[in-house]
Order: structure tokens, then C-alpha cells, then sequence
């Protein structure tokens, strides 16, 4: 061990152990899709930090806008002052957002977008209560802990977490054992009896549900789903709140997974790709709706930084000139096709699921048990060859693979045949 490594990797115990490690890289550099450790080895990083890093590492158009505004300005309190980045930023949204979108607030992380959005939901509205569904991660606060299902270890602890949260079935078809539709009309039965047994449409200010079930798992709802719920709000006057903090920016091969299912929000929460890795999350909705939220009861020190404003202008230019929509959806189908492929002779991988390049691989057992053992036992086959890639769903039983959206043919190639030896060497075959 050289003096360098030896050095961080002291520092490294310095670090709260309350962080849960997957690996024990430290990084020195990343570039597209490569990590690079202290001693020059690299990795195919196929987690893009939790979904945050669609345009790749460090891409060029982001780098060169971030060097550009931290020379200008690096922060300019948006109660005090307006910059130039935050209003760029607001007219490349206005190309790209679902109609009738036109209103924007910026926040720094995800989880506080959804404590604004709820926020946003309860004064336009002059109602309490929430609805999340079953799955669900919207993140680590207080508030959002509380509309979090996805894994108790997200609330174990904490409790009593903030009331007026009720939860919801998410139709994930292949825990219920059903076919997608009949699990779909389950799910929607269920919500409509809860708003009859637990939470009034006359108490309920909005529900919250994300496109795709992201640390629940990587469930794709039917569309009936979708479109079920969008129907019961408008009828009950009860706002639709969707979470697209993992699933937008070019996730699914769309700018956002809404319009898979052709599905109108009234407020929309993202996040994560929006800034390619600077912290920076917003709020958005129609401006009628906004102006429904009383002035100077929201805000923030950070919200809606320059730089990130900086880097979010140059993520969605950099989305649209390089072509990363059409080719998420190449290299997704891509990668379906190779997952599905290797399914073929290992039935532990029970479903593989997902758009774009937001896909789950799900390991159960064969008594159709979910199979953490082995999820786990894959990922670190595949990590010692280096390919990163992470696990979520309730029992962390399901491989999800989310690469940048700039990801070559070459790169899906090379971890479909890493993902294989992986497997072989832990089931066998």
C-alpha cells in the first residue's frame, strides 16, 4: 500500500459510520462512464450515483458552464437578487416540461423538493392529508421519512414521524402473483377504499407516486394505473404530485416518465439528473397554482445556486445535442435484450423490468421467495470485476442498472458479460 492510499484510507475511518458503503473505492477521477480508484484502475460505473450523473462523469459541456459561472458568481440568495443561470435555466425548462407546467421553485435535494411540493399541495389546496404508495422512497426528513415505504431502515428510530401520511398499494404485479391488469384494478379499488375508511377527498390535499418505483424496486406501473389515478384525483379535487427525482432527465428515454403513460401532472418534483451531480432539485407547476403558496412561507439559503443553475442549462443542452434520449432508449433495449438472454439459463433472475435505461433485475429463489443472498452475491462478483451496480426493493432482492444515458453499445456489451460470469460463478452453470 502506497503513502497516498494508506493516508485516505485512514481519513476514510474519520467518516460517520451512520453512511452504509456499498463499495470501498476511494475515487480519484470519473470520465463518462468510468470511475478511476487511487491506483488508476477503473470501473464501469453502471449506478451514476443514484441516478444523478445521466450526462456521464464530469462531461464536457457541464464542466466547461460550471469553470465559466464560478468565475462570475458562485451564490446569489434568490430573495435578495436574480442571476442570469437561474432565469437560463427556467427558459430551457419551459422547451421540455409537460404543459401545464410554467412555474418553477429550486431547492437543493430531492427530499426537500417533496417537503416543498407538500407544502406547495397544502396551501393550494387548504387540505392535510397525503397519499403515498407502497414502494415508495421520497427521501430522508422528517416529513418525507414519514411517506417513505420502500425499507423500515429509512424510519426505524425516528418514530413518531409526522401524521397525516396514508399509504397506498403501488401495483407491482409480481409480488401480488397477478397479471398487470387485474393488480392495476386491485390497487385502484384500494385507494379508492382508503379515501372512503381513512383519509376524506375533502381532507386530502394530494397524492404523490412515482412514475417508476425507484428504491421500491424499479416497478413500471401498468398504465391503466397511471391514468386510474390521474382520473380518481381530477373527480375527488385532490392534486397530483409526481416524483420524478430518479426516473427524469432522459432516465427512461424520455425527459420524463410521465410521458410513457401520457400523464399530467400538477406538480411535478425532480432532482438528481437535473444538474448532472451539482446539488439541485425544483418544484414546478402551473404559475396559477403557485400563486396559491403564500409569499415568503418557503425558501431557502442555497436553493436554485448559480452553478448548479450553470450545470443544469449545460445537462439539458448536453441531453439534447448528443443525442441521449434516442440513445437511452437504444442502449436500454439493448441491455433488455442481454438480461433477457442470460434469464434464460439461470431462472433465479425472476423478472427483468424497466425503460430506458432505468432497469431491474429481480433474484428469487425457487420457491419464488425473494433472494437477497444471491442479488448481493451478484453485485459483488460483478464489482470484483469491475462493474459497479446497485440493489433496491424492500429486500434489496432486485439489481438495478442505471448507466448514463451517453453509455455506449461497447459498455452494455462488457457488463452483460461481466453480469454473466457474475452470475455462473454464484449459482453455478
Amino acid at each position: 500500500m502506497d503513502a497516498v492510499t494508506d493516508k485516505y484510507q485512514t481519513l476514510f475511518k474519520h467518516l460517520s459510520p451512520v453512511w452504509s458503503h456499498y463499495t470501498e473505492i476511494i475515487v480519484s477521477k470519473a470520465e463518462g462512464t468510468l470511475l478511476y480508484d487511487l491506483n488508476g484502475r477503473p470501473y464501469l460505473d453502471f449506478t451514476c450515483g443514484i441516478g444523478v450523473t445521466n450526462t456521464g462523469h464530469c462531461h464536457p459541456k457541464v464542466v466547461s458552464a460550471v469553470q465559466e459561472q464560478a468565475a462570475l458568481l458562485l451564490h446569489g440568495q434568490a430573495n435578495i437578487i436574480t442571476h442570469q443561470p437561474m432565469l437560463n435555466l427556467v427558459e430551457a425548462l419551459l422547451e421540455i416540461v409537460p404543459q401545464p407546467i410554467d412555474g418553477f421553485f429550486f431547492s437543493n435535494s430531492g427530499a426537500e423538493a417533496v417537503e416543498g411540493a407538500v407544502k406547495l399541495a397544502r396551501h393550494a389546496s387548504g387540505k392535510s392529508n397525503i397519499i403515498v404508495f407502497q414502494g415508495s422512497f421520497h427521501g430522508r426528513t422528517a416529513n418525507t421519512m414519514a411517506m417513505t415505504t420502500s425499507k423500515t431502515i429509512y424510519r426505524a428510530g425516528y418514530q413518531p414521524l409526522p401524521a397525516g401520511v396514508f399509504v397506498a398499494p403501488y401495483p407491482y404485479a409480481l409480488r401480488f402473483g397477478w397479471d398487470e391488469e387485474t393488480t392495476s384494478q386491485f390497487c385502484l379499488e384500494e385507494l379508492e377504499f382508503l379515501l372512503q375508511t381513512q383519509t376524506a377527498p375533502s381532507e386530502t390535499a394530494a397524492m404523490i407516486v412515482e412514475p417508476v418505483l425507484g428504491e421500491g424496486g424499479y416497478v413500471v406501473p401498468p398504465v391503466s394505473f397511471l391514468k386510474g389515478l390521474r382520473e380518481l384525483c381530477s373527480r375527488h379535487q385532490i392534486l397530483l404530485i409526481v416524483d420524478e427525482i430518479q426516473s427524469g432527465f432522459g432516465r427512461t428515454g424520455r425527459w420524463f416518465a410521465l410521458e410513457h403513460f401520457d400523464l399530467q401532472p400538477d406538480i411535478l418534483v425532480v432532482a438528481k439528473g437535473l444538474a448532472s451531480g451539482l446539488p439541485l432539485s425544483g418544484v414546478f407547476s402551473s404559475l396559477d397554482l403557485m400563486k396559491k403558496w403564500v409569499t415568503g412561507s418557503h425558501g431557502g439559503t442555497y436553493g436554485g445556486n448559480a452553478v448548479a443553475c450553470a450545470a443544469a442549462v449545460a445537462t439539458i443542452a448536453a441531453i439534447k445535442e448528443d443525442g441521449m434520449l434516442a440513445n437511452a432508449r437504444q442502449r436500454g433495449g439493448q441491455l433488455v435484450q442481454g438480461l433477457r438472454q442470460i434469464q434464460k439459463d439461470y431462472p433465479v433472475i425472476a423478472e427483468i423490468r424497466g425503460l430506458g435505461l432505468m432497469i431491474g433485475c429481480e433474484f428469487r429463489n425457487s420457491d419464488k421467495k425473494p433472494d437477497k443472498n444471491t442479488a448481493k452475491a451478484v453485485a459483488h462478483a460483478c464489482l470484483d470485476r469491475g462493474l459497479i451496480l446497485l440493489t433496491c426493493g424492500a429486500w434489496d432482492n432486485t439489481i438495478r442498472w442505471i448507466p448514463p444515458l451517453n453509455v455506449t453499445a461497447a459498455q452494455i456489451e462488457q457488463a452483460l458479460a461481466i453480469f454473466e460470469q457474475a452470475v455462473a460463478e454464484v449459482v453455478g452453470g
